[in-house]
């Protein structure tokens, strides 16, 4: 069930009180210190107007920016309405709540626009105007994790989805006891063009050997699930020596939100970049491996990212090999 917004008096909410103030701690991770800093986050007392966010990107694109408006409307005292598409796209998959604006009555808002960059900042706690359309794609735990309980309600899956991804684990678990699952996301496809050009590396072999051992000499029986949008490379460069690695769908990629299903199923997770693979870390809530320090300093990638409000400051980063980019005549 969901609720279409059909018209603008549904956009004023004078008549409602919001008393509660809740107020809660997120940390960021500072350097190799990693010294966590403190921010208080209150809730505003409820506005008459709206927030909603922009609909860019895939899954992972899709996932952040539903949870960053969910956070910053609450933040701020709005009430959050998600555009159509992105409802099509989400509750195929999760039994998201918020409501759906209908698409003729959001084209005839004049929305005051935000871009935001991917991390939380003061001013982000003090939107102006009845009617806040977040733009970008935002991907950051400090906009959202002060309400970690209900993100992760908001993200739970419909239930014909949990029993087809135990069904699955439970077959490639098979008389094998005491099983631990790694879900690994090896982020590939146009990255391997596009971030060696941004002075930045995908992941290689070295950091998925080193994440998996790390995972191995941790516990007893682990195996590794693999999905990929690049499988064929993970199945000649992933060493399945021991037999503990599944790549899934006979080694054939699939799609986005079946993968997606299978790895936060598992009961840890080893990630490379991007946002698929931090949603999938961060709704398995188990330990998670990521590739870290993957771009030179003087990357622009740094301009729209901070590591340290991207991944989360008790996951566990393995530094990326940047001599691909050294040989090649980067500073």
């Amino acid at each position: 069930m969901f609720l279409t917004i059909a018209s603008l008096s549904f956009f004023y909410h004078a008549n409602i009180t919001f008393t509660e103030k809740t107020k809660q701690s997120i940390g960021v991770v500072e350097g190799a210190q990693q010294e966590q800093k403190v921010a208080t986050i209150a809730t505003k007392q409820r506005h008459t107007g709206m927030m909603t966010v922009n609909v860019a990107g895939r899954l992972g694109n899709l996932l952040g920016e539903y949870a960053t408006l969910y956070g910053l409307a609450r933040l701020n005292g709005y009430q959050a309405y998600i555009f159509p598409r992105m409802h099509d796209q989400l509750s195929k998959i999760f039994k998201i709540r918020l409501p759906v604006l209908n698409q003729e009555v959001a084209n005839r808002i004049k929305w005051k626009d935000y871009r935001l960059h991917n991390w939380m900042s003061p001013e982000y706690r003090n939107f102006q105007g009845d009617y806040v359309r977040l733009n970008g794609y935002p991907c950051s735990w400090t906009f959202y994790h002060f309400l970690k309980d209900e993100i992760l309600r908001e993200f739970s899956f419909h239930e014909w989805i949990k029993e087809e991804s135990y069904a699955y684990l439970a077959n490639v678990r098979g008389n094998k006891k005491n099983v631990t699952f790694v879900g690994v996301h090896v982020r590939r496809g146009d990255y391997v063009k596009i971030l060696p050009n941004n002075k930045a590396v995908v992941a290689d072999k070295g950091y998925l050997q080193k994440a998996m051992d790390y995972f191995r000499n941790k516990y007893q029986n682990p195996i590794f699930v693999v999905t990929s949008n690049g499988m064929d490379w993970c199945k000649q460069n992933i060493n399945n020596s021991l037999g503990d690695v599944i790549f899934a769908g006979d080694g054939r990629e699939g799609s986005p939100a079946r993968d997606f299903a299978i790895l936060a199923h598992c009961n840890h997770t080893i990630m490379t970049i991007g946002t698929f693979g931090n949603w999938v870390g961060y709704l398995v809530g188990g330990e998670t491996v990521y590739l870290a320090n993957y771009t030179l300093p003087d990357s622009n990638i740094l301009e729209r990212l901070k590591f340290e409000a991207f991944f989360r400051p008790e996951w566990i980063g393995i530094p990326a090999d940047l001599s691909p980019l050294l040989k090649n005549g980067n500073p």
